[in-house]
C-alpha cells in the first residue's frame, strides 16, 4: 500500500486559502495523513454537546476543531509574509529540508 504524505507537519504555521475561515493564519495541531486532513488551530470550529459524565465531567456545550483538508492550507513563509508553495531539498550533510519557492528561504528549522 502506498504512504500518503502532506506538505504539512504539526506545529507549521498555515494559511487557510479556501472555504470559511479564509485568511487565517494559525498553528496545525494534528496532522492526520491517512486521511489527507490536518486540525489548525481557531479554524474550522464546530459544537458539540456533551452529557455530564460520572467520572467528574462536566456537561455543556464545547467548540472544538474539526479537520479540514490539507490542500485548503498553504505554509506560511515569514520572509514572504504569504502562503507559499514548498520545495524539498537535500544539504550537504545530507539533511532534507523544504524551502520556500518564491525567495528561497529554508522553511525547516
Amino acid at each position: 500500500m502506498e504512504k500518503k504524505k502532506l506538505h504539512v507537519k504539526k506545529g507549521d504555521t498555515v494559511v487557510v486559502i479556501s472555504g470559511k475561515d479564509k485568511g487565517k493564519k494559525s498553528k496545525v495541531l494534528v496532522a492526520l495523513p491517512k486521511d489527507g486532513k490536518v486540525i489548525v488551530e481557531g479554524v474550522n470550529m464546530s459544537t458539540k454537546h456533551k452529557k455530564p459524565s460520572q467520572n467528574l465531567q462536566q456537561g455543556g456545550i464545547i467548540h472544538q476543531e474539526s479537520p479540514i483538508f490539507a490542500s485548503k492550507v498553504m505554509l506560511w513563509c515569514d520572509k514572504c509574509k504569504k502562503g507559499v508553495r514548498i520545495g524539498k531539498r537535500i544539504l550537504q550533510d545530507g539533511s532534507k529540508v523544504r524551502y520556500c519557492k518564491s525567495c528561497g528561504d529554508i522553511l525547516d528549522k
